[in-house]
Order: C-alpha cells, then structure tokens, then sequence
C-alpha cells in the first residue's frame, strides 16, 4: 500500500492550519492529532533520553518528534524520542525515512493512551523501526518491543517503574526506571 498523493495533499493542508504545538501523524486513511505533552510527560522523556545519550552508537543523534515517513506502507509517525543517523539530518527536509530510526519511544499520553498502545504497535514494526520502548506513567510500566517479524515484533519485555531493562543493540544498556514518575 502507498501513500495516494491526495491525502498526502490533505495531510499538509490539516497541519498548516493547527496549533504549531499540536503533533500530526497519519496511519493509512487516519490522521492522528494530540495536543502539547504535560510536564511529567517531558521530565520523564529526559529522563530516559539522559540514559539513551551515554549509549548512543557513534554517528546517530538524538531527535525529538521527527516525522518518520514509510510511503510504501502509508505511514508517518512521530515518536517523542528516536535516534537517526546523523547524515539523515542534514537534508533539511521535514520527514526522515523510517526505516533509519535505531528506535522509537514513546511516553504515553494520559488521554490518547490507544495511540501508543495500539495504533504505533501495530505501524512501528511495518515502517522498519527496529525497536518500541513504551513510557506508560498511568501504569507505572515500560515495555520494550523487539524483533520484527511478519510486520510486528515478537518480543516483548515488561517492567515496573523502579526496575531496569534491557535495551538491546546498538544501545545495549539497563535502562534505569527508578527516577520516572506517574500521573
């Protein structure tokens, strides 16, 4: 499935029109608009980022709500955090390749919880992103998502705020969940 221009089209026009502070994603036929994220969202995000940082492979850099495009799967997603490389981020166009993003991660929002849960589970793994770590501060938890299969990913990891987990290659880090906070 690829992207038909005219929704594209529309995609640009409903994004010239809203708040700049609001993100716009679309998945197929669907686009996806949120408001700006609260402050426990943005604390906890740097939280995890500082950990990211000091594992990052060498040539990739840090990038806050980049619009990741898959066109051959209709897709463009904008996690809270991934990492690209470099290079890719000197184009200066305002979509990155998916399939370039070592990661996405995503601090759940307390009113669109289905957009994370759902919605980008099921389209991280099609555009190519080869792993999903999930922030969830209304459960306490933060699940990491790994392995692409059959357009979804086969491994799952679990844990509670307080605990660590294993963030695999290219990383390859115990992420530190004990200073995250809840809503």
């Amino acid at each position: 499935m690829s992207i038909d221009p005219k929704h594209l089209e529309m995609f640009e026009e409903v994004r010239r029109q809203i708040p700049s502070d609001w993100k716009v994603e679309f998945s197929g036929d669907t686009i996806v608009m949120q408001a700006s994220p609260t402050d426990i969202h943005q604390r906890n995000l740097a939280v995890i980022q500082r950990q990211f940082e000091r594992f990052a492979p060498e040539g990739y850099l840090f990038s806050n709500n980049t619009d990741l495009y898959s066109p051959q799967v209709a897709k463009l997603r904008n996690p809270d955090l991934t990492y690209l490389p470099d290079n890719a981020m000197t184009t200066g166009r305002s979509t990155t390749p998916a399939e370039l993003a070592l990661i996405a991660v995503e601090v759940v929002s307390p009113t669109s919880p289905e957009n994370d849960w759902t919605g980008k589970l099921r389209d991280y793994p099609v555009m190519g992103i080869p792993l999903y770590l999930i922030v969830d501060a209304r459960q306490k938890t933060v699940t990491l998502f790994q392995e692409i299969d059959g357009g979804r990913y086969r491994m799952r990891e679990d844990a509670d705020f307080g605990q660590t987990i294993h963030v695999p290659a290219p990383f390859d880090f115990a992420l530190d969940t004990g200073r995250l906070i809840s809503y």
